[in-house]
């Protein structure tokens, strides 16, 4: 899977580019900062995921200058080629429409010239984002970490998708309903249906979530254990906020550190039972708190050295060693998903390094991958790495061959 050409019109920092990355080397982009190094891989994971790993507002990512048209526009290009052999012509367009008086933002999608839904292109483009601040995989909050399951599993788990969309949906509709039974404006049987449609839901998340970790989780040990001179042991611990047990085991209802078995996979159905039990035992709470207090929306991730936190206890060296275990695990573990790599997009990440853990990142950077590299500072790199790779120039939103 590979991007053949990028277009992009209005789009941050780029009034237009045409860029045609080559195939088979990964790619350096080297320029000052506000260039567009990082607009470029933005637009790569936007293509790929509909959202923008850097803003929640999709409005910002068109180009100020546009913004006195009569229609703001931004509009994303890509030809791409499938791990299945065949090709694809990928368009986003993002307006911003004010002919009406109150403006309103539009994305439109197209897909061979067919126009389509946020759903029906996820995973067309498969990419694994490695950014300075994935500390927040160790040192974060909960959230970050939700993310970054969420991101992965969107992309190649299409069950995964449509039942996080619903979930995301049900999820504030359930809540207004609280409200309105605390305010004594509803009635709480009302909630059944309402449960029942956030349980059949969220048990598909928790499920996915499980089994993905489960499988990272073993891709990332090995890498962790090389990167660790053999010294340090990679677990992973996810921690449902219903913690539903498996078969045959007494059901936990605390927040247990122990965490969920990665290694006894429950089924949707199973987890879903055991969600609809928590949502009632919590009822009489949710209602006086106005809000869902358990559900994948509250999940969280730790990762263990030695069976140590590595966010309570761990040195900052250790939580480098481990996001980097983790980006190459997700990066083989969608390869095993698809059939083939997804693009690898580090942003600024190897000026962050020291040089042990960057000689093994570019070590890694083969070209099975389409990768590309954002960078200030290209002598941070090694003249073996320069050599069989391809050296762009980026500056002022225009991308050309050669270090400049």
């Amino acid at each position: 899977m590979q991007i053949e050409h990028l277009s992009l019109t209005n789009f941050r920092n780029f009034a237009r580019l045409e860029f045609s990355p080559p195939a088979g080397r990964p790619i350096v982009l080297v320029g000052e900062n506000a260039q567009g190094k990082t607009s470029a891989l933005e637009a790569i994971y936007y293509l790929a995921t509909s959202t923008s790993p850097y803003t929640t507002s999709d409005r910002q990512l068109i180009h100020w200058r546009s913004e006195n048209d009569p229609i703001p526009f931004a509009r994303l290009s890509a030809e791409i080629s499938g791990a299945d052999g065949a090709y694809y012509k990928l368009d986003i367009t993002l307006m911003l429409d004010m002919t009406a008086g109150a403006a309103r933002f539009k994305k439109a999608i197209k897909l061979n010239n067919v126009e389509k839904r946020v759903m029906d292109v996820a995973g067309l483009l498969k990419v694994v984002l490695f950014l300075p601040r994935d500390l927040s995989l160790v040192e974060g909050a909960p959230s970050d970490r939700r993310r970054f399951m969420d991101g992965t599993l969107r992309q190649v788990d299409a069950e995964y998708f449509m039942a996080q969309q619903e979930y995301e949906k049900i999820l504030p509709q359930r809540n207004a309903l609280l409200k309105r039974i605390a305010e004594k404006r509803a009635d709480p049987v009302e909630l059944e249906f309402w449960d029942e449609q956030l349980a059949a839901n969220g048990a598909v998340i928790i499920a996915g979530r499980q089994r993905f970790l489960r499988e990272l989780e073993t891709k990332a040990r090995a890498t962790h254990h090389l990167l660790s001179g053999g010294r340090e042991s990679l677990s992973l611990k996810y921690l449902p906020s219903i913690l539903p047990a498996s078969p045959g085991e007494a059901r936990q209802l605390a927040f247990d550190v122990a965490g969920l078995d990665l290694h006894r996979q429950l089924t949707p159905a199973e987890i879903k039972s055991q969600f609809l039990d928590r949502l009632g035992q919590q009822r009489r709470e949710s209602i006086a708190r106005g809000l869902t207090i358990a559900g994948p929306h509250r999940d969280e991730l730790r990762l263990f050295i030695n069976e140590r936190d590595c966010g309570l206890f761990g040195s900052r060296g250790q939580a480098r060693t481990a996001v980097m275990a983790l980006k190459f695990a997700e990066l083989e573990w969608m390869r095993d998903q698809s059939g083939a790599y997804p693009l690898f997009l580090l942003d600024e990440v190897v000026a962050e390094l020291d040089s042990r853990r960057r000689d093994h990142l570019l070590e890694r950077l083969d070209g099975a991958a389409q990768t590309l590299v954002t960078t200030t500072e290209l002598e941070i790199f090694s003249p073996a790495f320069l050599k069989r790779a391809t050296v762009y120039q980026v500056q002022n939103g225009q991308i050309r061959a050669g270090a400049g």
